[in-house]
């Protein structure tokens, strides 16, 4: 049976050209980056120039940016790094938003738990924070606003800039969590006022187990790992070289492509709406998230009518691979948060599958999964 990928969202497929970048490394470069000799300065070199590529790709200065194992660590070390340094300045106020990855709301939670105060923000219908909202949460003692830059549930594209002048204005520091962003949205770390930004490179088809975090020099931040000297004592543990080196070929060719696979990736999206609503019924497709602030490759639809544990299983035993949300949730089946956040009526909270396109997606395949999933969505529009 043909298997069809539409979950580009929870992870997407390697690139062949970052495989070769992996596989230069594993064949040849086997040193430790610590070590003073010269294989190990060999691998210390390669590793600097995949930082270096990484850090041209999003606008900063290789010197502000650690490699992590992933998103999770990533925004996992940014808010509890710069909370506890905060904390030394007397301030133990946090801002988030309720539609941020678990990554950071369950850090946030655990850092309330240590004597932190935490405020979260709601959203409105489209899943978007008002900047007005954040200026008005923030108090004297704020240590950190963090507010991602697009959800990877929706696709909703938040007002970073805006959010970020209010943080720069009253000297807070301002996290972002890119990692759905990243390859979808141009990055420049020179313009944004932004002083920490995670990041992961299996979201932009390089590979899993590495991440990077930007943390901008005049950030006071303690480190979430203990033990060696490695990134500049900020996050201990041998480096992965060659996730490393495949995280700058992938960075390098998302940036590069773009624009044209935005507008690919639009074309994609907009005809698999439009094909949804012919095999189901316009009036019982609804799509949640902003209808323009929004990321090319993701579209959350409910179908009214049906539930999500139905869909996702009839998907799959088409053998299309699609998501009821967030991959790090996926194991049980449960309304969204992130919807929950937006406040959608029952019957589109409980219908909804996220589609998201990539690498290897083509029109001539949407076509063969339409016509694999109409007969399934008219039976069910029909019993409904």
């Amino acid at each position: 049976m043909e298997r069809i990928y539409f979950d580009h969202a929870a992870s997407s497929p390697l690139h062949p050209d970052v495989a070769d970048a992996m596989m230069a490394i594993y064949r040849g470069t086997f040193g430790n980056a610590s070590s003073t000799h010269g294989i190990g300065r060999a691998a210390k070199a390669l590793l600097g120039r995949s930082r270096e590529r990484i850090a041209a790709a999003i606008g900063c200065a290789p010197n502000e940016l650690y490699f992590t194992s992933g998103g999770t660590e990533s925004d996992n070390a940014a808010i509890a790094g710069v909370a506890r340094a905060m904390h030394r300045q007397g301030k133990a106020h946090i801002i988030t938003s309720s539609v941020e990855h678990h990554a950071v709301l369950r850090t946030c939670e655990a850092l309330r738990k240590d004597g932190f105060e935490l405020t979260v923000l709601s959203v409105d219908a489209f899943g978007q924070v008002s900047p007005a909202d954040v200026e008005m949460a923030i108090r004297p003692d704020t240590a950190l606003i963090s507010v991602m830059y697009a959800n990877n549930e929706t696709g909703t594209i938040q007002p970073i800039e805006a959010i970020g002048a209010i943080a720069r204005e009253r000297g807070i520091p301002f996290h972002v969590d890119a990692v759905q962003a990243l390859g979808s949205i141009p990055i420049d770390l020179k313009t944004l006022p932004v002083d920490l930004m995670s990041f992961s490179a299996h979201k932009i088809n390089g590979p899993q187990g590495i991440g990077a975090l930007y943390i901008a020099k005049h950030i006071p931040f303690e480190p979430l790992l203990f033990g060696g000297s490695q990134e500049r004592k900020r996050r201990a543990g041998t480096e992965n070289l060659a996730g490393a080196a495949g995280f700058a070929k992938a960075a390098e060719l998302a940036v590069n492509s773009l624009t044209e696979k935005k507008l690919f990736l639009d074309k994609l999206r907009l005809n698999w709406i439009e094909r949804m609503k012919d095999a189901y019924g316009a009036d019982r497709i609804a799509v949640n998230g902003h209808p323009s602030e929004t990321l090319s490759h993701i579209a959350n639809l409910s179908f009214i009518g049906s539930d999500t544990e139905t869909l996702l299983m009839n998907f799959d035993l088409a053998g299309i691979a699609v998501s009821g949300g967030s991959a790090c949730t996926a194991g049980a089946i449960e309304p969204s948060h992130v919807l929950i956040a937006m406040e959608l009526a029952e019957p589109r909270l409980t219908s909804a599958v996220r589609f998201s396109f990539g690498l290897g997606n083509t029109l001539e395949e949407l076509e063969r999964a339409h016509e694999k999933i109409a007969t399934f969505l008219n039976r069910v529009r029909t019993n409904a």
